[in-house]
């Protein structure tokens, strides 16, 4: 199984809904992905081949929920459902990410962490432009466990 297909069987997405392409590193609190499906004319997000920049927000909560994943083997709340319950203080400065000819860079950085939730700062870019950054607040569900699909 390739990185790809790996990551996007930790994530509540496959196939082309799966946005990111590869970690290129993180840490307990930071998660650094690329991708390049913006450009993809059949991104599944993109209207008439067009890729606004909201869909910034979907790049970032999928790097969330890599981080989560991989910071899985060593929590104790492994396996926790987990929802995007807020998204806050988000600044575009493009409209669109079709015609960013190159990879896109996705950060996420937790800023609190505890029992109930998580709130992460996000950010992307190209080269070294910033494209979009926001705020996720991540909630925890007490009750329900996900799968990891096979």
């Amino acid at each position: 199984m390739n990185e790809r297909d790996e990551r996007c069987r930790r994530i509540p997405h496959s196939g082309s809904m799966c946005l990111l392409d590869r970690v290129l590193e993180w840490d307990n609190n930071t998660i650094i992905c690329e991708a390049v499906s913006h450009r993809d004319k059949g991104n599944p997000l993109s209207c008439d081949g067009a890729l606004s920049s909201v869909v910034a927000i979907e790049y970032g909560a999928q790097a969330t929920a890599v981080h989560g994943s991989l910071l899985g083997a060593k929590d104790e709340r492994t396996g926790q459902a987990s929802y995007l319950a807020a998204v806050r203080d988000v600044e575009f400065k493009v409209s669109w990410l079709h015609d960013i000819d190159h990879p896109l860079t996705v950060k996420a950085e937790r800023l609190i962490d505890d029992a109930n939730g998580i709130i992460y700062r996000f950010s992307l870019y190209a080269l070294s432009r910033l494209l979009v950054q926001g705020r996720f607040t991540v909630m925890m569900s007490m009750d329900r466990k996900i799968r990891v699909k096979k």
